[in-house]
């Protein structure tokens, strides 16, 4: 898969958010901003972007994911934000 195609795939499945996808293969790096994140848990942030992607991690299309979950004022000051 493409970051491209990992990131239309969560602009579909998951709104309200904004996707940074890096990565190739099967392995890629998902940073999510969007206010749904406000008052989840971490590991019910997680549960969100996993959730969505949930068919190609089981089908083996995606084989590791790493997530980073941030809302809009958190995004500010991430370290990931290069325009912070």
């Amino acid at each position: 898969m493409q970051p491209s195609e990992v990131k239309a795939l969560l602009e579909a499945r998951v709104e309200g958010c904004e996707f940074h996808i890096q990565g190739e293969g099967c392995n890629f790096q998902v940073v999510a901003v969007g206010e749904v994140f406000d008052g989840l848990s971490p590991v019910k942030r997680q549960q969100l972007i996993y959730g969505a992607l949930a068919d190609e991690i089981a089908s083996g299309a995606l084989h590791a994911v790493s997530i980073k979950t941030y809302t809009p004022a958190q995004w500010d000051s991430a370290p990931e934000n290069a325009s912070a």
